[in-house]
């Protein structure tokens, strides 16, 4: 999958990721799409380093989504405590 892939991948995560983690409404969707291209880039990265694969030049498949999102939602929780925002919504995580 190439990074333009991971880019839109990334900004599908990153609003999928704005539903998941509530309590941080201020950033708003532009700003869930971006820390979600972040995430889907840093969380293939990592992958990569732990699975011993490449998956940003893999098949998109369910683990890339899966990775993405994850990816997504850890940059937007660690935004949120960097800033100071709190989790006081009643979201999953």
């Amino acid at each position: 999958m190439s990074i333009i892939a991971w880019i839109v991948l990334g900004a599908i995560a990153g609003y999928l990721a704005g539903f998941l983690v509530r309590g941080d409404e201020g950033l708003g969707v532009i700003g869930h799409i971006v820390l979600g291209i972040v995430g889907a880039l840093i969380g293939g990265f990592l992958a990569g380093v732990l699975f011993n694969t490449n998956p940003i030049d893999g098949p998109l498949d369910i683990s890339s989504i899966v990775t993405a999102i994850i990816g997504a939602v850890i940059v937007v929780v660690v935004v949120n405590a960097v800033t100071g925002r709190s989790r006081s919504g009643r979201g999953a995580i």
